[in-house]
């Protein structure tokens, strides 16, 4: 073999292993994340006081930080219509729902406090002021929905080409955890190679779905922004065409048309569009998953296992289900496990939240079946 060659190939199959480990590393990261969420855990609410002295800043910003902290939980559960009308408590009203805090980049001189502060609440306490408050509210964490920004410019349609505005849009969101995690990913030559932007336009679901395996998302939301002039208002109107695929959700496309504001910048109008965009595929999510107190039903269900270690899995993820009541365990051997579901709403939407924790709900012949839907063993997507 020639030298020339010898070093195509070289470099081909380090590209291919970066490739790789890139995949399985980003999947890893994403489902742990996916997996360790805490609904009612608000991290990094920053604070920075400053006051008489440093004693009195710093009960200022943790009073300051408590209610920050408490605002952001109760419009994480809530839809957003709701949340004009969400109680106002002051720090001390809110105290009996804190669980804990804890501190970090804690900083002080004389007279200033700065922190950033991380609080945990009581789940119950916060459900019982929500349910005698009279609101709706939904606690299901949704795997990751990795979006796709398909910008269309000068007549040509823009996913990974620089520059795409669009894309820079949703990049540049704030960052807040919420009840749907949205991804973007990263546009290197592995998500080259998967899909294009015609691709994702015609929603080519083989394309779609392996990217999404990739990042360890459940969905893929495609959005497409067409900017256009709208000569009697002498401004730009960015119409946005959004679907999102996956496999509970029956493909469905909506548009939404969002008029430039006096003054308002086209970055300015594509950052505006885009946190929207998210607080309606957020609000979609919630109305899917209400908690529905008023209803409550139990099923039995059949958990085929391969050992302890499996079942110990199972168990850890059903503890993360939100509309899981309780459940009771019947009969206990070695390959099969019958217990009884106890559950607040209908049974798809207990199927539904069940499978972001990565657990199947099946029934065959009138018998519930209850399985992993990721095999433990599972290190990743691999690539050809």
């Amino acid at each position: 073999m020639h030298k020339r060659g010898f070093l195509n190939h070289l470099f081909a199959a380090l590209v291919l292993t970066a490739m790789v480990v890139s995949s399985t590393s980003i999947y890893a990261q994403n489902q742990s994340q996916a997996l360790d969420v805490n609904v009612f855990e608000v991290r990094d609410v920053a604070v920075d006081v400053t006051a008489e002295t440093a004693a009195v800043a710093r009960e200022q910003a943790r009073a300051e930080g408590k209610a920050r902290a408490f605002q952001r939980l109760m419009e994480r559960l809530t839809l957003r219509i709701e949340h004009s009308g969400l109680p106002q408590l002051s720090a001390e009203e809110i105290s009996p729902y804190v669980k804990d805090f804890s501190v970090a980049d804690e900083k002080t001189s004389s007279v200033r406090y700065l922190a950033r502060l991380t609080f945990h609440f009581k789940p119950k306490e916060v459900r019982g002021l929500l349910t005698e408050s009279g609101f709706s509210f939904a606690e299901t964490v949704s795997k990751p929905v990795l979006v796709l920004p398909v910008f269309q410019n000068a007549g040509a349609l823009i996913l990974w080409d620089e520059p795409n505005p669009w894309r820079e849009a949703w990049n540049a969101r704030s960052k807040t955890r919420s009840l749907v995690p949205t991804l973007l990913p990263l546009g290197d030559l592995a998500d080259i190679a998967t899909i294009g932007a015609d691709q994702a336009m015609d929603g080519d679901q083989q394309r779609l779905a392996a990217l999404a395996k990739r990042y360890g998302a459940s969905d893929t939301l495609v959005v497409f922004g067409v900017m256009r002039i709208e000569a009697a208002q002498a401004r730009r109107v960015l119409d946005v065409y959004f679907t999102r695929f996956g496999r509970q959700l029956q493909e469905q496309t909506e548009v939404i048309s969002f008029p430039q504001k006096k003054g308002e910048t086209v970055s300015a109008l594509l950052a505006r569009a885009s946190q929207e965009l998210t607080y309606v595929v957020e609000d979609n999510w919630k109305r899917d998953n209400l908690l529905q107190f008023d209803r409550a039903d139990m099923i039995p269900v059949m958990v085929s296992i391969s050992g302890l270690k499996e079942w110990i899995r199972v168990r850890a993820r059903l503890d993360g289900v939100a509309v899981l009541q309780r459940t009771e365990l019947v009969l206990l051997s070695k390959e099969l496990i019958h217990l009884n579901l106890h559950f607040i709403g209908e049974t798809n939407q207990l199927a539904l939240a069940l499978e972001q924790a990565d657990l199947k709900l099946a029934q065959e012949n009138d018998q519930w079946r209850l399985s992993l839907a990721v095999p433990i063993t599972s290190a990743g997507p691999k690539s050809k």
